[in-house]
């Protein structure tokens, strides 16, 4: 299982930021204080739901079937994420 890129200080609970960069090839080191994109700020989950949305071309009804839920469990669902992102955009 891969570990996900903390976003959130678990001292403080405010949100993180990137500091350091650094090339494992030649280690090149890019340093500066960079936001996270807003895609890394979602739970494994949200990133895996958006990665068959794009794989079922957007398609609601496959992902369904896929994932043995109903279209409006999916819809539910699409209309969630959409909310949390929303949010997390106004930050």
């Amino acid at each position: 299982m891969d570990k996900k890129l903390p976003v959130i200080c678990p001292s403080c609970a405010n949100e993180l930021v990137v500091e350091k960069l650094i090339c494992n090839s030649c280690e090149t080191q890019v340093v500066g204080n960079y936001k996270l994109p807003l895609f890394l700020k979602l739970t494994n989950d949200e990133q895996e739901f958006i990665m068959q949305f794009f794989i079922s071309s957007g398609s609601l009804k496959d992902m369904s079937k896929q994932m043995d839920v109903s279209y409006p469990t999916m819809r539910n669902r699409v209309d969630d994420l959409i909310n949390k992102i929303k949010i997390l955009s106004d930050e």
